[in-house]
């Protein structure tokens, strides 16, 4: 019986099967990842080393930013980075932090072009708020210093390169103030502020594509708004000019200069938001002083600003914020004014969710269960002073428009109404020379201006319901 299953054995076939012209296939591999899951196949290849550029030594000097007032202690990383690659756009380097993709190490080791390539030397990433100390020293990939550098208005896609007459007119009429430093525009809501690839139509694209005015670059922001939010929106239009008013929106200590009267002028610096919230704050004014601080959601999609903790480990921020509540409750709601004298991310919204215990209208963010609330069980109108029931009417000939408190989804009810800056045009003169006491031509000119923009159209049929209640 041997022999007979021995005979059917197919010897030819297992002989070309063994041959060196098709040699067997090799077993499969089994190999088990980090999460103790067993998979088939070779193990994945890693990942390629990065080309990496070595900034040099961080210096130990009292001025180690040259032309710009800070102290050694208070630069940051990113600061650090701006200052080496001062010719790359600002939003290149910052896309490299957030990337994750900036290192650091110790000032003791040795560096050299091999080991960088190789990675033999410890390297660990830091982070864009990370103090520099005498020493350091920062690697990043090359892809910083061989950014391209264009205007702003170039890198714009098709579709926005080109504004037609009509959209020209429109930012045109955006625009309520305008001399040689700065623009003052009323901007709408619905509107973003700074563009990346899904976000053309973004503020500071469009200003810079029809609002340049013949100058070579298009005007900066120097501070912003959220995307819902309207209101005074102030933008450089030079360097100098962008650069000390956003010293004077971060702190105006870094804004002081030699000159008594820039430094009153810079004192005088204020920003005043009218928001319909839901509910009353307890206090009619007062002061919020509660710190923020950030937290990532979707596995670091999506990020959301909260209260800090009191022990203040987990990276907490200052933010101070100013409230006035300028009429009674009608239909639950009230007008406040907001005055931040800090200006960290959503600030304003956080401080009235949070913080106050009344959301604004509209901000279904932070504030969307009080808002179903708001919704399903109305409160009971009444007037502050003698404390009697009323009913809300609805003026006659008033327009319906949707996004207003009438409406079913309200749009977000924030405004930046009124602004305070120094005339800094008085300062600068066409070659952006600074003179303390004026320009001999400008004398005349005042020291501060003043803004108010008008309410957006939503924002004014909800402010004439409540008009004739108001203090």
């Amino acid at each position: 019986m041997l022999r007979r299953r021995l005979g059917t054995w197919p010897w030819p076939a297992a002989r070309r099967g063994l041959s060196r012209l098709a040699p067997p296939a090799p077993a499969p591999v089994v190999r088990v990842d980090s999460n103790n899951v067993a998979r088939l196949g070779a193990p994945k290849p890693g990942p390629r080393p990065r080309q990496l550029l070595s900034l040099p030594p961080f210096p130990a000097g009292a001025d180690p930013l040259p032309g710009r007032k800070v102290a050694p202690r208070h630069v940051t990383a990113v600061s650090w980075v701006k200052h080496c690659f001062a010719d790359v756009p600002q939003e290149v380097v910052q896309a490299h932090f957030n990337k994750r993709q900036v290192y650091t190490e110790c000032s003791d080791q040795e560096v050299s072009a091999e080991s960088i390539w190789c990675r033999k030397h410890h390297l660990k990433k830091i982070k864009h708020s990370e103090v520099m100390e005498p020493g350091m020293r920062i690697h990043l990939p090359v892809s910083v210093a061989e950014a391209e550098i264009k205007k702003r208005y170039e890198t714009i896609p098709t579709a926005t390169l080109h504004p037609n007459r009509d959209e020209i007119e429109y930012l045109k009429r955006l625009v309520i103030y305008k001399d040689s430093a700065i623009l003052v525009l009323n901007k709408p809501p619905k509107v973003p502020m700074k563009g990346n690839l899904p976000v053309h139509n973004s503020m500071d694209v469009l200003a810079a594509a029809a609002l340049s005015y013949g100058n070579e670059e298009g005007p900066k922001l120097v501070h912003r708004l959220d995307r819902d939010t309207s209101g005074l929106l102030l933008m450089g239009r030079t360097r100098e000019s962008f650069t000390r008013l956003h010293w004077l929106f971060t702190s105006i200590k870094l804004a002081r200069t030699a000159s008594q009267i820039w430094n009153t002028a810079c004192e005088s610096y204020v920003q005043r938001y009218w928001a319909l919230v839901i509910g009353t704050p307890t206090e009619s004014e007062g002061v919020i002083s509660a710190p923020l601080t950030k937290v990532l959601l979707d596995d670091g999609k999506a990020e959301r600003v909260i209260l800090a903790h009191p022990s203040g480990i987990d990276g907490a921020q200052e933010a101070v914020t100013e409230y006035r509540v300028m009429g009674p409750t009608i239909n639950g709601c009230s007008w406040i004014e907001l005055r931040p004298l800090t200006g960290r991310k959503h600030q304003l919204r956080v401080h009235c969710a949070e913080a106050l215990g009344t959301p604004i209208v509209g901000d279904y963010k932070y504030g969307w269960f009080v808002h179903q609330r708001w919704k399903q069980n109305p409160q009971p109108d009444f007037e502050p002073f003698t404390g009697e029931p009323y009913k809300l009417r609805r003026p006659e000939g008033l327009e319906v428009q949707k996004g207003s408190v009438l409406s079913k989804v309200p749009l977000l009810h924030l405004h930046c109404r009124e602004m305070v800056v120094p005339n800094i045009a008085k300062f600068l003169s066409n070659t952006g020379e600074w003179h303390d006491n004026g320009t001999p031509w400008s004398k005349e000119k005042p020291n501060l201006l003043r803004f108010i923009a008008p309410l957006p159209a939503h924002m004014k049929i909800s402010w004439n319901i409540m008009s004739s209640y108001l203090v």
